[in-house]
């Protein structure tokens, strides 16, 4: 099976996790795209593949060289964002040569080069795209079609190679991928997750990751008798968004810099609760971001009484660079293989995060690695075929380069 034929298989799966659930994985559905992937990985010669009770899908390619090689992990996630649709996915390659594209005539829409410049780069190729109206699923089938494929032509292919240990997360969208990922269990010396963007992308800088729920408390009267009798917890939650840097929001920022989303409100008078999520690359300047919301919040005490405000702050992930800078090896080793395939590396911070981020802090090394889609989490997300062919080649080349590589910790 080629990896297009792959991908298009497992986008067929609706995975969306699911934030409000509290069970594991958040959602049930992602269970049938990893029993799948369990037969499958069976059927290509892992014996012991197998999906826990938890949804998480692992696997181990036995090592056929007698010599010393470390053993390297592949992480991908099956589940697919909320942001858009996950069902009745309609897929369409396009031979792209230029211009906008039309996703869906019937309701005229249409990917756009003005607003997706991207596209651009991408002459010449052939790009997997949606009908406009539900999201891909490149993230993260992609990296998992990927990864499936460079497992059947290595074994196929007869050469050498130390173990290799496959794990499939679900919930990643969710921040919870690496919850109950058992890494003893898994026991690679580090890992690679195949969950990056554009071809040659090499990621090992994420941001800071932190989020705060923010309660008001109001009090409601009829309007006709109001005044100085009401506390509009509507307005005071706009009052409170407004105290935080206008700014340092995601669609003023961009490379190192931080910022601060509120992206769910629920509001009456009574009560408001706003959701945001904290992030950026620097340590210092996330925690300064958090005393800027326990600031507001005594400043709408101040204002309008003790006990208005409330913030409850949590941390998700932290910068995976604090571990991987003292195993930079793994980034070099990627360099190389990279080189071998003709791939220009692309070492950039992720403006986000991965599984990967939280399994180095639990004592896996693992780096990001591209995928080859754009527009993630988006009706226009696409995937280019050409991409996924030259990073199936780029994750055999890491296993070739192994053995010749040896032991490095």
């Amino acid at each position: 099976m080629t990896v297009t034929e792959r991908f298009l298989k497992y986008v067929s799966y609706p995975t969306m996790s699911c934030s409000d659930s509290n069970t594991v994985p958040t959602t049930e559905k992602q269970k049938a795209l990893g029993a799948a992937l369990v037969a499958e990985l069976r059927e290509i010669g892992l014996a012991d593949a197998h999906m826990d009770e938890l949804g998480y899908v692992y696997a181990t390619l036995p090592a056929n060289t007698g010599k010393p090689v470390n053993t390297i992990g592949f992480i991908a996630h099956m589940d697919t964002s909320d942001a858009a649709a996950d069902e009745n996915i309609k897929t369409a390659v396009v031979e792209y040569n230029g211009g906008d594209i039309l996703l869906n005539a019937e309701k005229n829409i249409y990917m756009k080069t003005s607003d997706y410049p991207c596209l651009e780069k991408y002459k010449g190729n052939r790009l997997i795209v949606t009908d406009g109206t539900t999201l891909l699923g490149a993230d993260d089938k992609a990296g998992i079609a990927e990864i499936l494929t460079m497992l059947e032509r290595l074994i196929k292919s007869g050469e050498e190679h130390g173990t290799i240990k496959i794990g499939i997360t679900p919930d990643e969208e969710v921040g919870r991928g690496a919850d109950h990922f058992d890494v003893k269990k898994f026991a690679a010396d580090y890992a690679y997750t195949v969950d990056g963007g554009a071809l040659g992308e090499l990621e090992y800088e994420n941001f800071n990751a932190s989020g705060a729920t923010v309660i008001i408390h109001g009090v409601s009267i009829h309007p006709g008798s109001a005044k100085n009798k009401m506390k509009n917890a509507v307005t005071m939650a706009m009052e409170f968004n407004s105290l935080l840097p206008a700014l340092e929001v995601p669609e003023k920022t961009e490379g190192y810099e931080g910022f601060h989303n509120l992206y769910k409100m629920t509001a009456e008078t009574e009560l408001a609760t706003m959701s945001y999520i904290l992030r950026d690359h620097d340590k210092a300047k996330i925690a300064h971001m958090k005393e800027q919301f326990l600031k507001a919040a005594e400043e709408i005490n101040a204002r309008h009484g003790e006990g208005t405000a409330e913030v409850h702050l949590r941390d998700s992930y932290s910068n995976m660079k604090e571990i991987i800078e003292n195993h930079m090896y793994i980034i070099e080793r990627a360099k190389k293989a990279m080189a071998d395939v003709g791939i220009e590396p692309i070492t950039l911070p992720i403006r986000g995060g991965t599984d990967g981020a939280r399994l180095s802090f639990m004592g896996l090394p693992c780096p990001n690695l591209c995928t080859g889609g754009e527009n993630f989490h988006s009706r226009f997300e696409f995937v280019s075929i050409e991409s996924m062919e030259k990073i199936t080649d780029l994750l055999l080349q890491i296993v070739k380069n192994s053995v010749n590589e040896g032991i490095a910790k």
